[in-house]
């Protein structure tokens, strides 16, 4: 079973992948974590990565593929895997399929987990932080007992840049500029499916298991 998910910052979609793999005993394969493990690791593929990011630059499509298909071509993914953050372009997926072709196999089901912009924002803005503890809250959902004041240390909590509205829909930009092609790549494929990410975290798992599954 071989799944990628699909999904905006903040949709949720990587927490719905870590589920994914613990109920198919399938492992989560997220980029980032790709990456930290080739670096940490010092590989070839490693070395490469690491001369971009220390410039801030954007690791090539070529060499991110490559650091995928490296991973998905290891023993634990022999039953599949959960590919979270990849792929994010057009280029990206056509080299995941074009490997797996070679591999004699393809992907199995793209989910996308949808969730209207105007939620996202509200999601993201609505975080708050500890500096000094490292402390997550949120103003609606997990609320500090006191407003403004961590519960863990009583240090004032902050709206990170990262979550400032403004920022979010920046990412959000940018984000369907990037990977609305790829909903409509996938649909082309058949292998397509939509949830609704606006509903209890719980129910979009269902929703996606229902499809997996079935």
């Amino acid at each position: 079973m071989k799944i990628i998910m699909l999904g905006a910052p903040g949709a949720g979609k990587g927490t719905q992948a870590k589920q994914i793999a613990t109920k198919y005993q399938i492992p989560h394969i997220s980029t980032g974590d790709i990456f930290r493990a080739n670096i940490k690791n010092g590989t070839e593929l490693g070395k490469k990565a690491k001369e971009y990011m220390d410039q801030g630059l954007l690791v090539p499509d070529e060499l991110t593929c490559d650091l995928v298909v490296d991973r998905i071509g290891q023993d634990d993914c022999a039953n599949g895997f959960v590919l979270d953050g990849f792929p994010r372009t057009i280029p990206q997926a056509e080299c995941l399929d074009e490997a797996l072709k070679n591999m004699g196999q393809s992907m199995d089901f793209a989910i996308d987990v949808d969730v209207p912009d105007s939620h996202i924002v509200e999601r993201m803005s609505g975080r708050r932080a500890c500096l000094s503890c490292g402390a997550t809250y949120h103003v609606v959902a997990i609320p500090p007992k006191t407003e403004g004041i961590c519960d863990v240390c009583g240090k004032e909590l902050v709206l990170r840049d990262d979550d400032k509205p403004e920022t979010v829909q920046k990412r959000l930009d940018v984000y369907h500029e990037q990977t609305q092609p790829l909903i409509d790549y996938y649909e082309k494929q058949g292998i397509l499916h939509s949830v609704d990410g606006t509903q209890p975290m719980e129910d979009v798992f269902a929703s996606i298991d229902a499809i997996i599954g079935a």
